[in-house]
């Protein structure tokens, strides 16, 4: 196999780094549909149920354009956390959500740049969101290094179902530069730095006593590596995340998966991921309402704690004539706050587990 043909194989495996691929037209169009199942549990408490069906169509419209977009459904129901691991279905509360989303993108291309245009919504009973977006790629003449810059802006608007919040507002602006590096025939490297800043609503108006500030920054490092390896035929797929947030839940990710094509069509794709976090500034340990006081930023959400979570998945796929494909996906997620990187965690928690199913079918066209 050529050195070019070898290299196009193993991006095209999955989870390989969109963007690197991303220097001409799609010249065949693509539709999916997708099913997530997800569950959630603590010791003792069944908590929340998402059911999420999806589809995604990617169309060229010519040599140098291209038209993308998705559309998804959430159904939410179950106990949500009051505070810490106080669930609200204990008290016969429970949760019942829906969320309806879609984003739609345009690609334009050119010799040695492209530029994208997208726009997405989102809808929920007690939460719209606005957003649209801009990125910008150009390359080299050899297309072995492609340079990325994308900007972003969301607004949110906030009415709760219970009153506690009505007519709140939230705006973030999204801002990412990256370089997407090919080492060798066989390895390739991306690296992306991106920079959040929002004001506005950042309270849970479901949980008593929540305040948090009403700015936030966030700046995140992202860097993915990819090896394919020609004498077994598979790739080593590494990824490694940190997040500086102005809330002080500064985290960490690390994931490894490998990517092993089999016969007849199949491949298979192992992976695993551990993700480590520092409890916000203004989170409070347990007993509820210790700490707090009043005009000062305070929050017992569990989310929001010190804690370590791993996270074992497995992906099966299957490429079927006609340009037909198929795959399933299950992870299984397990946090606990001794688990945290560098010390202990929040104190006072039980542990939280979940896990994901999905299926996906698509086709070429």
């Amino acid at each position: 196999m050529s050195s070019r043909a070898l290299l196009a194989a193993a991006l095209a495996l999955p989870g390989i780094v969109p963007l690197a691929a991303a220097q001409t037209a799609p010249d065949t169009g693509f539709i999916q549909f997708r099913y997530l199942d997800y569950r959630d549990w603590q010791p003792g408490a069944r908590r929340m149920r998402v059911d999420n069906p999806g589809f995604y169509v990617l169309k060229p419209l010519s040599d140098t354009l291209a038209i993308e977009g998705s559309i998804v459904y959430d159904g939410m129901s179950g106990a949500s956390p009051t505070w810490h691991d106080v669930l609200s279905g204990a008290s016969g509360v429970g949760v019942h959500d829906y969320r309806t989303a879609g984003d739609v993108k345009l690609t334009k291309y050119f010799d040695r740049w492209a530029i994208g245009v997208g726009g997405a919504y989102s809808h929920e009973r007690d939460y719209i969101s606005r957003a649209l977006s801009v990125d910008v790629r150009t390359w080299t003449d050899d297309k072995n290094r492609t340079f990325s810059f994308g900007i972003a802006g969301a607004a949110d608007r906030i009415n709760t179902v219970d009153g506690a919040a009505e007519h709140r507002r939230k705006y973030v602006l999204d801002f990412l530069v990256g370089i997407t590096q090919v080492l060798s025939p066989t390895s390739i490297i991306q690296s992306n730095v991106s920079y959040t800043r929002g004001h506005g609503y950042y309270d849970d108006p479901y949980k008593p006593l929540d305040s948090r500030p009403d700015r936030r920054r966030l700046v995140a490092w992202l860097t993915r590596f990819n090896r394919h390896f020609p004498a077994v035929d598979g790739t080593l797929q590494l990824a490694y995340r940190y997040i500086d947030d102005s809330f002080g839940a500064d985290s960490h990710m690390i994931e490894a998966a490998w990517v092993q094509p089999l016969p007849q069509g199949w491949s298979l794709r192992p992976s695993l991921r551990y993700y480590t976090q520092k409890a916000a500034s203004f989170y409070r340990d347990p007993p509820f309402g210790q700490g707090f006081v009043r005009g000062e930023p305070y929050t017992a959400d569990q989310r929001l704690s010190a804690f370590g979570g791993i996270t074992p998945g497995v992906l099966i796929a299957k490429e079927f004539p006609g340009g037909w494909t198929a795959d399933f996906k299950v992870e299984y997620y397990e946090q606990r706050s001794s688990w945290r990187l560098g010390g202990d965690g929040s104190p006072g928690l039980k542990p939280f587990y979940a896990r994901w199913l999905q299926v996906g079918v698509g086709k070429q066209f």
